[in-house]
C-alpha cells in the first residue's frame, strides 16, 4: 500500500477535522473569558473580590459579559 492510499483510509469522514475544529473553538472561548477575567480582576477588583466573598456570581458574570462587549466593539470599531 502507497503512503497516499493509506492517508485516505484513516479518515474518510473528516471526523479528525470536526473534532479539531471543535477543540480549537472551545480553545478559543476559554482564553477569551480567561483573559476577560483577568482584566476584569485588574480594572476591578472589587466586584470581583465581593463576588468570591458572598459566592454569588451574576455581578461578576454581568461584568464579565461588559469586558467583552466592549473588546468586540472596539474591535469593530477599529475595523
Amino acid at each position: 500500500m502507497s503512503p497516499l492510499e493509506v492517508g485516505q483510509q484513516g479518515d474518510p469522514d473528516g471526523r479528525g477535522s470536526r473534532v479539531a475544529s471543535v477543540a480549537v473553538l472551545i480553545g478559543i472561548v476559554a482564553s477569551v473569558v480567561a483573559g476577560a477575567t483577568i482584566w476584569l480582576l485588574l480594572t476591578d477588583p472589587i466586584t470581583v473580590a465581593t463576588a468570591v466573598e458572598t459566592g454569588e456570581v451574576s455581578p461578576l458574570v454581568r461584568q464579565l459579559a461588559d469586558v467583552i462587549y466592549s473588546a468586540i466593539v472596539g474591535l469593530l470599531d477599529y475595523l
